[in-house]
């Protein structure tokens, strides 16, 4: 393994597409939420501790949920767990850990990673990873993993690049498009020169610093003055004094969409962001009339094409569903049609109105 290989997997948000399973105290990051025995960090975690030296894996999340990564990561060194003030979207989270690292390690590369995406070739996944840390490490560039599409998908950022690639399997970057509507993506697949923005990316730290410096300055400038207190007993006074004065925005916003220096990497290793509980179903096994249990006291009746998430803790039966989502916890039971999860959001906010934040 390389010293200099370092991985952050982001960890704080909060899920909540995955209501009512994915509370804000305890969000999907840190659920099972395909009932496979590990919950998507621990899935994320293990899939990166093949080639990455586990003194070289961080993970940053809110401050909140600190505690629970220590529980779910018992061998993460506790100092790799980055707790936030605040959360300000991957820009700051990236400026963090990159400041921290090259106080640490000049030569530091990093793959950053979400925590809750769900990749079922590990293999194809180190292939890929370890390719894109060759590039960076010889050129000035950023990488992102694109996945090639098999459908014209309305919900991913599509990335598009150069025909020709510069070196084996690594093409230039020539748009980032954000959720196109259904017309525009069929396009997009048909084209075939776009890929699915799957949010991982890969860089020197020397380099994403000075990028930071000519495309963001204002965040630059205040990691900067604090700089000499990342590693030391200072550095999480010094966040408290950072975040307050760093605007909200995502890296691809703020560099990726701006740089010349981006790269993709066309992949395909069982990726899905696991974004919805539809795509939950598409993950998970499923019974001969297309339900989807997590849960091993649910009796379905007539029913079929559903995804059921429960706790256990009492019998479920279902009769005469047809392409519903059910999910029962202690305190809460949401019973939604499949077509209509992008509400979910709506039925939050619903909820949050009529009855504060007990259920959030």
């Amino acid at each position: 393994m390389n010293k200099h290989n370092y991985v952050v997997i982001m960890a704080g948000g909060i899920g909540s597409r995955f209501w009512p399973k994915s509370r804000q105290n305890y969000p999907k990051q840190f659920l099972d939420i395909l009932n496979t025995g590990k919950t998507l960090i621990q899935w994320t975690f293990d899939r990166f501790s093949s080639f990455i030296p586990l003194e070289n894996i961080y993970v940053v999340t809110s401050q909140e949920y600190a505690d629970i990564v220590q529980e779910q990561l018992p061998s993460l060194p506790s100092d790799n767990i980055l707790g936030e003030p605040s959360r300000k979207n991957t820009a700051p989270c990236i400026a963090y850990i990159s400041f921290k690292l090259l106080q640490k390690d000049p030569h530091a590369s990093l793959i950053v990673a979400p925590s809750d995406h769900i990749i079922t070739d590990n293999m194809a996944f180190k292939k890929v990873c370890l390719e894109a840390l060759s590039f960076v490490n010889k050129h000035n560039a950023f990488i992102t993993l694109g996945i090639k599409p098999n459908h014209p998908n309305t919900g991913y950022g599509y990335i598009q690049h150069e025909v020709q690639s510069v070196t084996d399997n690594v093409f230039k970057v020539k748009t980032f498009t954000e959720k196109p509507n259904i017309e525009l993506a069929k396009t997009f697949l048909a084209s075939g020169d776009f890929l699915w923005n799957a949010g991982i990316f890969v860089w020197q730290v020397k380099n994403i610093i000075q990028a930071f410096e000519k495309y963001m300055p204002e965040m630059y400038d205040v990691f900067m003055a604090d700089k000499e207190s990342f590693n030391t007993a200072d550095e999480k006074k010094a966040l408290e004094h950072i975040y307050p004065l760093c605007t909200s925005i995502s890296i691809d916003f703020g560099i990726m969409e701006k740089a010349n220096n981006v790269y993709v990497i066309p992949s395909s290793f069982g990726w899905s962001d696991l974004g919805t509980w539809n795509s939950a179903y598409e993950q998970m096994d499923r019974d001969k009339f297309g339900n989807a249990l997590a849960s091993d006291n649910v009796i379905m009746i007539e029913s079929k094409n559903c995804v059921v998430h429960s706790n256990n803790k009492k019998l479920l039966v279902l009769q005469g569903l047809e392409d519903y989502i059910v999910v029962d916890t202690d305190d809460v039971l949401m019973i939604c049609k499949k077509q209509n999860e992008q509400e979910i959001k709506e039925y939050v906010a619903e909820v949050k109105r009529k009855k504060g934040d007990e259920y959030l």
